[in-house]
């Protein structure tokens, strides 16, 4: 009598491991990662299936933003403007040093 483990699994995969700015917590943390699938015999992946979209991970918080439509993965964050505070998108002074909203430092 013989046995056949087979099936399809998800992998996920760090496309690219430069660090960028979290959307969601601020710090310079998250990845670029997809999930592939995988046919796999006993365990072990051997042919691709299906490729995943990119998406941005956070090492730190755990936070997933995007799902690879229309995302753009530069190393600005979309709240990040001159003259803003980094974390809640307010304006600010420039005399500033914290920002009064949030307490995030310039």
């Amino acid at each position: 009598m013989f046995f056949l483990i087979a099936g399809v699994q998800p992998r996920k995969r760090t496309i690219d491991a430069t660090p960028r700015r979290c959307p969601r917590c601020g710090l310079n943390q998250a990845v670029v990662q997809r999930v592939d699938h995988y046919f796999s015999l006993f365990f072990v992946p051997l042919v691709p299936v299906k490729r995943g979209e990119p998406f941005l991970y956070c090492r730190h918080c755990k936070a997933v933003a995007g799902d690879g439509r229309g995302v753009d993965f530069s190393q600005t964050s979309p709240l990040e403007k001159p003259g803003a505070c980094r974390r809640c998108g307010r304006p600010l002074d420039p005399d500033f040093v914290y920002c009064p909203h949030c307490g995030e430092r310039r």
